[in-house]
C-alpha cells in the first residue's frame, strides 16, 4: 500500500457522498398516494356537508330536498321494518335476470354478426333500428304484449343491455388481426378451435367494455321500468313516497340505484383484471 492510498478521504467528497442517503424511500409513496385517495373524496364531503348546513338553517327547505341526515335516518328506518332489504332483494333479480338475458343474446347476435358476412347482413340492420327506439315507448307494447307482471320489466332491462353488449363484441371480432388468423390457418386449426383460441380471447377486451356499459344501462332500464304498473321494487317505492311529498324516501332509492351501479361496476372491473391480467396495464406495477 502506497503512501497515495494512507491519505485520509477529503471532507469535500465525504459531503459529496451524504446527500444520496436522503433521497426518499419508495416505502414513503403510500403517504403521497393516501393523500390523493383523501383529496379526491374531500370535494363529495364538503358538498354534503353545505348540502345539510343549508337544510338546518332553512336557505333548502327540507320539503323538496331532504337533508343527509333526513335520508340516513329513514334509510336506517327503511332497513329496521324490512321495506328496503324486500324491494332491493325484487329489483336485483329483476337486474341479474335482464343482464343475464342480455349477455346471452348479445354474444350470440354478436358471434353470428362478426363471424359471417351473411349474418351482419341479417342482423346488424335491425339491431342499429331498435337501438335508436327510445324505452318509454315501448312500453304500451311491453305491456300489451306481456301484461303488467314481471316479464314486460326484465325485457325492458335485457332489451336496452343488448345492445352495447352487441355492438363492443362485434367490434372486437371484426377487429382481430388479420396475421393471427393466418397464423391460425397455417397451424391446422378448425374453424371452432380459431373461434375459441384466437378470436374470443382477443375480442374478450371489447366485450368487457360492452358488459360495463350494459350493467350500468340495466340500472337506467330498471329505474323506467319499476315506476310502471309495479308493485314492489326500489322504483315502486319511490313512486308511492311521490304521492306522499316524502322526497327523503325519493333520496334513499336514488341512493340505492347509485350504489348498486358503482358497485356492480367495480364487480366487473375486477373480473377485468382477473381475466386480461396478461395485459400490461393490468399488472400490478412494481415499486422501484
Amino acid at each position: 500500500m502506497t503512501k497515495e492510498d494512507q491519505r485520509p478521504i477529503p471532507a469535500s467528497a465525504i459531503a459529496a457522498v451524504k446527500p444520496a442517503a436522503t433521497v426518499p424511500s419508495a416505502r414513503r409513496r403510500p403517504r403521497f398516494l393516501s393523500l390523493g385517495v383523501l383529496t379526491r373524496y374531500l370535494s363529495p364531503v364538503l358538498l354534503i356537508v353545505v348540502w345539510q348546513v343549508a337544510c338546518s338553517t332553512g336557505l333548502l327547505s327540507t320539503r323538496l330536498m331532504a337533508s343527509p341526515v333526513q335520508i340516513i335516518a329513514e334509510a336506517w328506518s327503511l332497513t329496521l321494518d324490512g321495506t328496503l332489504p324486500s324491494n332491493l332483494g325484487v329489483s336485483l333479480g329483476r337486474a341479474g335476470a335482464g343482464l343475464a338475458i342480455a349477455i346471452l343474446a348479445g354474444v350470440s347476435l354478436a358471434l353470428i354478426a362478426g363471424l359471417s358476412r351473411i349474418g351482419e347482413d341479417v342482423i346488424d340492420a335491425p339491431l342499429q333500428i331498435m337501438r335508436t327506439l327510445p324505452a318509454l315507448a315501448l312500453v304500451p307494447l311491453f305491456i300489451l304484449w306481456f301484461g303488467i307482471g314481471e316479464a314486460p320489466k326484465i325485457i325492458m332491462v335485457a332489451l336496452g343491455s343488448t345492445f352495447p353488449i352487441y355492438l363492443n363484441l362485434h367490434k372486437g371480432i371484426r377487429s382481430i388481426d388479420p396475421k393471427l388468423l393466418e397464423m391460425a390457418c397455417t397451424l391446422g386449426l378448425t374453424r371452432v378451435q380459431t373461434i375459441r383460441e384466437v378470436i374470443l380471447p382477443g375480442a374478450l377486451p371489447d366485450f368487457l367494455v360492452g358488459l360495463r356499459f350494459a350493467v350500468g344501462i340495466s340500472w337506467l332500464m330498471l329505474v323506467v321500468a319499476e315506476q310502471v304498473n309495479a308493485d314492489s321494487g326500489i322504483g315502486h317505492m319511490m313512486i308511492d313516497a311521490e304521492d306522499f311529498m316524502r322526497t327523503d324516501i325519493i333520496l334513499v332509492g336514488l341512493l340505492v340505484y347509485g350504489l348498486l351501479g358503482l358497485v356492480s361496476d367495480q364487480i366487473v372491473r375486477q373480473l377485468e383484471s382477473a381475466l386480461l391480467s396478461w395485459r400490461p396495464s393490468n399488472r400490478p406495477s412494481r415499486s422501484r
